[in-house]
This record gives C-alpha cells, structure tokens and sequence, in this order.
C-alpha cells in the first residue's frame, strides 16, 4: 500500500473518531391543534381535533442559532417537530404558533394568544409538550348557547 493511500486511512479514522467523540442531543417537541367548537376555551366532548393545522416552531439553539420549523397535524390533531445536534448547540428556548387550519368550519384562532413561549432545558430524548392551539367557527352551533 502506498504513502499516499495510508495518509488518506489514517486522516479518515481520526475524522471518524474526532466525529464519533462529539454528544449528540435530541429534542422533540409536539403539541395538538383542536376546534373549539362552542367557543370557550375548553376542550370538551363536543370539540375535535384538525388534521392538517400547519404550525411553526422557531427554537434559538445555546450557540445563539435560530432554528425555524413548520409542523402540520396528523390525523390525531398532532404536530411534532424533532433534531438532533450536538450537545453545545441544543435548543434553549423556543415560540410555537399556529399559522393555519384548513378545516373550512373552524378556522379562527382561539383562545387568545398567537404563540407559547419556552425554555427547552430537557435532557437528550426528552420531549417537551405543548398546550394545544385552538382554532373556533365563525358561528357557533346553536347547542352552544
């Protein structure tokens, strides 16, 4: 084997094990998107959830990096927004909020906030869960009242 060949093996074992040597983290980070179908505030048996609400998550990792994510619910009303970096560049602190549900009878934001605001100070595999989004018609059916 040449000079050159052995140069090349060795310098890709050290990268390898340099590589291997760095923590990896892992944040994850879900929520629910629901239809308040009375209007107020509550979750209750008469609500349901919304697939396909689009959320955003925007996380400013410990080395000062903004990190923008866009979640869509699933068939449960859940979104999840999921990484994994190394240790010194974890989320420190993120804002989720709604952007918009498709569902044509529930599409005015709720509850009064345009986002929720937190530290991520979970260890590596920890997810952070938060509360759900909720989106009410532009007429509430009569039962409500």
């Amino acid at each position: 084997m040449g000079l050159q060949k052995k140069t090349i093996m060795v310098m890709g074992l050290l990268l390898f094990l340099l590589l291997s040597c760095v923590e990896a983290w892992t944040g994850e980070i879900h929520g629910r998107v629901v239809c308040d179908v009375c209007g107020d505030s509550y979750i209750g048996p008469e609500d349901h959830v919304l697939e396909g609400a689009e959320v955003a998550v925007l996380c400013i990792t410990k080395s000062g990096e903004v990190l923008n994510y866009q979640a869509f619910t699933n068939a449960k009303g859940i979104y999840t927004v999921a990484e994994t970096m190394p240790e010194s560049n974890r989320w420190d602190a993120c804002l989720a909020r709604p952007i918009s549900s498709f569902h044509e009878h529930c599409t005015r934001q709720g509850n009064g906030n345009s986002g929720i605001k937190f530290t991520y100070n979970l260890p590596s595999g920890r997810s952070h869960t938060v509360r759900p989004f909720l989106y009410q018609p532009a007429n509430a059916p009569k039962y409500c009242l």
